[in-house]
């Protein structure tokens, strides 16, 4: 069920539309208006390019953590395969000592 939540970005309101929560919705909607007021105070910028410099900053934030999230899934997969193969290493010593002990 879609939600329907009215935000104000840069003195303007939007209304926004999302199956996302409305706290939720409020809070993405906060980070922008962050973005475009500390843009807009750092010097004179118009409301439109303030908007394109905090979606330039908001995608480069995104990339930059896909990426990271992408280096922290394969150093996962490298624990998990040391695991397995530890756990393979394991059963081999335990099936020698076995072996060693029917002896």
């Amino acid at each position: 069920m879609a939600n329907k939540v009215t935000v104000t970005i840069s003195d303007t309101e939007y209304t926004l539309v999302s199956e996302e929560s409305a706290s939720y919705m409020q809070k993405v909607a906060a980070l922008v208006n962050e973005k475009m007021t500390n843009i807009m105070a750092a010097g004179r910028v118009s409301r439109m390019d303030a908007a394109v410099l905090a979606a330039t900053n908001l995608a480069d934030e995104l990339i930059k953590q896909q990426a990271a999230a992408e280096n922290l899934r394969r150093q996962v997969k490298g624990y998990l395969d040391e695991a397995g193969q530890a756990k393979a290493e394991l059963n081999e010593c335990k099936r020698q000592l076995a072996k060693l002990q029917k002896k």
